[in-house]
């Protein structure tokens, strides 16, 4: 009689039952570190709707505290109230990205200030970074107050700290602030140690991120813009403040939830405000006139220096026109040079 093998039939009961020996401890063990690497809400959201054990494990406080920064990537079309309850639950459970995030969005898009600002505040405590570069820009412009609410020094401490966590934003922003000598004695040397921390930061991040599989830092040499060519030189400025060409860093998804949220909501800001021009920064005006114009075309405008000059280097440097004068949005003219006695300040491009 010939030899014939049968195959073994998987009884579901029996392999439901082996799942449900395994211990709460290894589930959420194995589920904090499926949350810390999501890449994408669907990561966590696909074990949530597995069954109910998961989805019960899934929204354990241990394991919300531990998710990554990508599972928070909403996309304002989708947002609802369950997405925001979903947030504060992470943020209730000491997720400091949860923190950060929904701090943001209730600040700039939900316009409650004090909640949003509190909930920054409790990341920036415990050390993350872009929550210190944003409450700095808070009190640099004085967002969801008045022009007297301005505090500068205040934004100084706040983004000092920021750069000494090597946050390349913060570490701009205190260069330029240094070398003009905003909310702090002016010292040019030092603020220009601070812009070449900046952009070695950036060219390492990218350097880590791509390695040697494609030549992503390129060091050609454009054309200069016709007003800069004369004085300058034939050298062009390392990476966005002087010279290779690497590609933009990744955007927060806070960022990019501001800045889709107010693409899609168009009429959301009120009469007159702005959008800074930096296309990775996201934020609006919280009052008319809170930011800097550019003081040479007057056309954008810009909620901090960082963004002036990321902006200038990958865009505006090729769009800017100079004028002998600009209109505001009053319709009266600003002439483009020194700062004015408005909140609208103008900002020169370096």
């Amino acid at each position: 009689m010939p030899f014939t093998s049968k195959r073994r039939k998987t009884c579901p009961e029996k392999t439901s039952d082996f799942f449900e020996s395994l211990p709460d401890d290894l589930l959420l063990s194995i589920l904090c570190k499926l949350s810390a690497t999501a890449s994408s809400p669907s990561d966590f959201i696909n074990v949530l709707v597995t069954c109910k054990r998961l989805n019960s494990l899934g929204l354990h406080s241990l394991v919300l505290s531990k998710a990554s920064h990508k599972t928070f990537l909403v996309k304002p079309q989708n947002w609802c109230d369950s997405v925001h309850r979903f947030l504060k639950h992470c943020a209730d459970a000491g997720n400091i990205e949860a923190c950060y995030t929904l701090g943001m969005i209730r600040f700039y898009c939900l316009q409650n200030r004090g909640s949003g600002a509190s909930l920054m505040a409790k990341a920036a405590m415990n050390s993350h970074a872009p929550a210190l570069y944003s409450l700095a820009v808070i009190q640099f412009n004085g967002s969801g107050g008045t022009k007297n609410d301005k505090d500068l020094r205040a934004g100084v401490a706040l983004c000092a700290r920021a750069a000494f966590l090597g946050h390349v934003d913060a570490l701009r922003e205190l260069g330029h602030c240094l070398q003009d000598g905003y909310g702090v004695k002016q010292n040019v040397a030092e603020g220009r140690r601070f812009l070449l921390q900046a952009n070695a930061r950036e060219l390492a991040a990218v350097l880590s991120t791509v390695g040697n599989k494609r030549p992503w830092v390129t060091w050609n040499l454009p054309v200069p813009h016709p007003r800069l060519r004369l004085g300058t030189g034939s050298g062009c400025p390392l990476l966005s403040d002087y010279g290779c060409n690497v590609p933009a860093s990744e955007t927060h998804p806070a960022s990019k939830f501001l800045s889709e949220w107010f693409v899609i909501r168009s009429g959301s800001l009120g009469s007159g405000m702005r959008l800074c021009s930096h296309s990775g920064c996201g934020r609006p005006e919280t009052r008319r006139h809170e930011f800097r114009r550019c003081s040479v075309c007057g056309v954008v405008n810009y909620c901090s220096r960082a963004c002036q000059a990321l902006d200038w280097k990958f865009r505006h440097k090729a769009e800017c026109a100079p004028v002998e004068r600009w209109l505001n949005d009053d319709g009266e003219d600003v002439a483009a040079g020194e700062n004015g006695d408005g909140d609208d300040e103008i900002m020169a491009n370096s």
